[in-house]
């Protein structure tokens, strides 16, 4: 199996080729380091892996250090479909050259929590196009389009942390509501993330988002998804709480 100088080399020799011998040269350290073990270990998760290679995710991150930002690399590696590409790709996209038709696309194209996550972080909430359709998304029907809203405003909630933007995250409250409900796995584990993430930022978040948790109690009672949304945000929220006092 190749060290990481190896890997390091082989993408700094490819740097001046062009998109397809760059691809071609990813993919080729992608066989090199195939891992099955990793890829049943992925399933565990529920990650969907049946384009995957098992790479570990600090050589994913290697390769995209030294490819940098190469935006149109990075919208050639995610049309390949390979699930280690998808995760590359958003880490070497440039977030101000992301248009609305890009940000739609690849959220459309999520099939797996963790590729729609990884680009959350790594590219969305780096971008206001990303941003701006939060709303958008979280009123799409899809499972992991949904899901996409909600971890986009778990993973902002992470990078925003002035106070100055507490009424940014309070705004998706009627958001978090409306879907507090949806029973499907990823949507509702986001849904909690993200009441969690607002919470945490400061000790009035915490309040706003208990009073919050309190009111998904008590206007969804007959509803087990809004149950344990609401416990398990409470859990964590009202524990640190305790602790910052």
């Amino acid at each position: 199996m190749p060290y990481f100088n190896s890997v390091n080399n082989r993408i700094k020799c490819m740097i001046s080729k062009d998109i397809n011998k760059q691809i071609e040269n990813i993919i080729e350290i992608f066989e090199a380091n195939k891992n099955i073990k990793n890829i049943e270990g992925m399933k565990r998760y529920g990650i969907v892996a049946d384009s995957a290679y098992g790479i570990k995710a600090d050589l994913v991150r290697s390769i995209a250090k030294q490819i940098k930002k190469d935006h149109n690399l990075a919208i050639e590696l995610w049309e390949t479909g390979i699930h280690e590409a998808r995760k590359l790709a958003p880490m070497i996209a440039v977030p101000s050259a992301v248009t609305i038709e890009l940000a739609d696309k690849w959220t459309f194209d999520f099939n797996s929590w963790d590729i729609c996550d990884s680009c959350c972080i790594e590219l969305f909430r780096n971008c206001d196009v990303a941003i701006n359709r939060i709303n958008y998304w979280a009123n799409k029907e899809g499972e992991y389009v949904r899901r996409t809203g909600f971890a986009l405003i778990a993973t902002l909630a992470v990078k925003r942390k002035g106070t100055e933007y507490d009424d940014f995250f309070y705004n998706y409250f009627p958001l978090i509501k409306k879907y507090c409900t949806d029973d499907r796995n990823f949507v509702y584990k986001a849904v909690d993330w993200s009441i969690r993430q607002i919470g945490k930022r400061n000790q009035q978040s915490i309040a706003k988002t208990i009073e919050l948790c309190n009111e998904i109690l008590e206007e969804n009672p007959d509803s087990k998804t809004a149950k344990w949304i609401a416990k398990t945000s409470l859990r964590e929220l009202n524990n640190k709480q305790n602790k910052e006092k």
